[in-house]
């Protein structure tokens, strides 16, 4: 379940997390926003417990919308310890979004989040394999 947060509870919810969150702002003329809210939460409980995501009523809340820049909509923010990681603004799919935030989360935190997405192991020569080769 994705919560909800306002002005006055973003810093709680969104800020003051020990986990990453991603923001997402939203609208309810917006469809693509109610697209991808489904997707985002079958993100969430993939990722129960390692990841909070949170939703924000832009046309509700222009305070946070004018401080984070929105120009459109949906957004997404992900939030590492209080401060802006990453910003995700237009979609081209739903793979493509999953791909882009699994990519991101791998990247800040490699032994929390693995990439279930990859379907082959890459396997990175040694310094001595590099050296010996003529």
């Amino acid at each position: 379940m994705s919560l909800t947060a306002n002005e006055s509870t973003f810093a709680d919810e969104v800020l003051g997390s020990k986990i990453p969150v991603i923001v997402h702002f939203w609208a309810p003329w917006c469809g693509v926003c109610r697209l991808v809210e489904p997707l985002l939460q079958s993100f969430q409980d993939e990722w129960l417990g390692k990841l909070r995501l949170v939703n924000v009523n832009a046309d509700d809340n222009l305070k946070l919308a004018n401080q984070y820049r929105l120009t459109t909509l949906p957004t997404l923010m992900l939030f590492q310890n209080g401060s802006l990681c990453h910003r995700i603004e237009g979609f081209n799919g739903r793979d493509d979004l999953k791909m882009s935030l699994s990519d991101y989360l791998q990247r800040l935190t490699p032994d929390i989040y693995p990439l279930k997405h990859m379907k082959q192991t890459i396997r990175i020569p040694s310094f001595s394999e590099v050296s010996n080769v003529e």
